[in-house]
């Protein structure tokens, strides 16, 4: 058998590590170690040529600094790569799929202190003057080595969605008591647990994920909004409950509850409440953000849909998957390519959110804080799972002034169903 080709090479920098990317004729046995004085990153590959001038990598705002290559023990490919910091290496290979064939994938975790920051410092859930900004972040799908959809012309979706998060974050930022966080503001990968881990850290009250979507045949086209489905929160919380690490430091978004010192029984109950909450509150905004691209753009689903995707599944925070339209589709491929056209789905996007915090704002923000000043009431449509007790708990007042401003009886409520809530 031949030596297996190196075909091609790219270098993916992103805020916290650095992902090498290897093109292969076929699968290669590798190694990968490091060494200091200077930091340098050695990969064997084992009966390997290269046919891909790695002198000529791009290498952009990497830790690394020069590639090298010469061959080894005869039929084997050595590769040196010289690193500006000491880093911690995590290598795998991957088979082919629709985009590329076989892959060596190596991540150059950085091992310093002055790892770059994927998002701006945000104000804190817990700002002691009660008028915090609302933050969302916003998360551009795929990235990097991984280009989603990719439509009849070749426009790719990675690229596609970070142009109108870019939109939405500058709209979001640009309204008062309002703050935006991307997960990423350039093309890099970014896993799918560390999108929610990135909103977490940021203390988020809303995570919305753009995406365009994709289909075999050409026809199907128009926006969709999807939120986790209960399958989806059941297996997440089951998830959580079993990880002890998460225990300690779990509910940010919706009550600061900490799940620590419960006992297993009330720790479900707590998280089941959560997630409910969570659930609802996605459903919500979702179907405001659903109304207004009805007014930019065709629509694939005219309701809310639910599913149990991985990103969605923050236990605290309400969480959106927008499907802009279908790439995959002509039209809306060319659609996609004008910038007026990706400004007003931000700005649908926008709108809907802003729509929906105007009626219920967060506790402890800005707008809650005017709310309350003004002495106005907010309006909440029942939704299925919700509680008095856990409607009260989340609007900080009590099961008795719910009853007593709705002239209720008892704490039977129905879906669909209004009811007031006091802001002070």
């Amino acid at each position: 058998m031949g030596q297996v080709p190196v075909e091609n090479a790219r270098v993916w920098p992103a805020p916290d590590h650095t992902r090498v990317v290897f093109d292969l004729g076929a699968e290669v046995e590798h190694s990968v170690f490091t060494l200091e004085n200077p930091h340098r990153l050695v990969v064997d590959l084992r009966n390997a040529s290269l046919k891909y001038d790695v002198t000529q990598l791009d290498l952009g705002d990497s830790q690394i600094r020069q590639v090298r290559s010469a061959p080894r023990n005869g039929n084997d490919l050595r590769i040196v790569l010289d690193l500006a910091t000491k880093s911690r290496p995590r290598s795998f290979v991957l088979p082919p799929n629709d985009q590329y064939g076989h892959r060596l994938v190596i991540d150059l975790v950085d091992s310093g202190q002055q790892q770059k920051q994927s998002y701006a410092p945000v104000m804190s859930n817990n700002s002691s003057s009660g008028q915090r900004d609302i933050i969302v972040v916003i998360d551009a799908g795929h990235g990097g080595e991984d280009p989603g959809a990719i439509g009849p012309t070749g426009l790719r979706e990675k690229d596609v969605v970070l142009e109108i998060a870019r939109d939405l974050q500058k709209l979001i930022s640009a309204e008062r008591g309002y703050s935006a966080v991307l997960t990423r503001d350039r093309d890099y990968y970014i896993g799918l647990r560390e999108r929610t881990e990135i909103a977490r850290k940021a203390n988020a009250d809303l995570f919305v994920s753009i995406h365009a979507d994709a289909f075999f045949k050409p026809q199907p086209r128009g926006a969709s909004v999807y939120a986790l489905s209960l399958r989806g929160a059941t297996s997440e919380s089951a998830r959580w409950l079993a990880q002890s690490e998460n225990e300690a430091d779990l509910i940010g978004g919706v009550g600061g509850v900490s799940l620590g010192d419960k006992d297993k029984t009330l720790a479900s109950v707590l998280l089941d409440l959560s997630m409910t909450a969570s659930m609802n509150a996605s459903l919500g905004v979702g179907g405001r953000i659903l109304k207004e691209m009805g007014a930019v753009t065709d629509l694939h689903k005219r309701q809310v849909e639910q599913a149990a995707f991985v990103v969605l599944k923050s236990p605290d925070i309400p969480s959106l998957l927008v499907e802009a339209g279908f790439l995959s589709n002509p039209q809306e491929e060319r659609s996609f390519r004008s910038s007026a056209h990706r400004a007003k789905l931000a700005r649908s996007v926008f709108k809907g959110i802003a729509a929906h915090f105007s009626e219920l704002p967060p506790p402890g923000t800005l707008l809650a804080w005017e709310k309350r000043r003004k002495g106005d009431e907010l309006a909440y449509k029942i939704r299925s799972g919700d509680t008095l007790s856990g409607i009260a708990r989340r609007n900080q007042t009590s099961v008795g002034r719910l009853k007593e401003l709705n002239s209720l009886n008892n704490e039977e409520l129905q879906v669909g169903q209004v009811i007031r809530i006091p802001t002070s």
